[in-house]
């Protein structure tokens, strides 16, 4: 065997692997802003009711919904900094759904990883995205971003109304 082409053949699939981690690095974490409108359908605490049946208790401001699953390494660190992110801000709620018991969401929302984030604005529909752990900024910016969004349009219906 020559061992040019070989080294080169290695040194290539090296450098493909590293650019896709780095890729997948670059994606996890980061919160991505979806189009919700006000005819967008909206999930209901009795939709993301436990296994005894208890509704989900949403936030007047936003819920912080995490899907995680049972072999997540991530997943108990990120339920910590929800509910710290979530006691920062008056209105927000967490929310926390285990794939293995509601495969059912996982299809609806596309879930292709644990950790993944969505957060609900007050009517209950999806306003953010995050795949993976997020960082505690992301989280704050996330939640401030649509609390300001949410006074803008009370003040243009309100000014719409008058």
């Amino acid at each position: 065997m020559n061992w040019l082409p070989a080294l080169i053949g290695a040194l290539a699939l090296l450098a493909a692997s590293t650019a896709l981690g780095l890729l997948w690095r670059a994606r996890t974490g980061r919160a991505r802003a979806t189009a919700a409108t006000s005819d967008s359908p909206a999930l209901t605490p009795a939709e993301l009711a436990d296994a005894a049946g208890t509704p989900a208790r949403f936030g007047e401001r936003a819920t912080l919904l995490q899907f995680s699953t049972e072999y997540c390494a991530r997943c108990p660190q990120t339920r910590a900094l929800l509910s710290h992110v979530a006691a920062e801000h008056d209105g927000v709620n967490t929310v926390e759904i285990d794939l293995g018991q509601r495969a059912d969401l996982a299809r609806r929302f596309n879930v292709l990883q644990t950790p993944t984030i969505l957060i609900l604005d007050a009517a209950g529909r999806v306003r953010t995205r995050i795949g993976g752990a997020p960082e505690r900024d992301t989280l704050r910016h996330a939640i401030e971003q649509l609390s300001t969004q949410q006074n803008l349009g009370e003040d243009s219906h309100v000014a719409a109304t008058r």
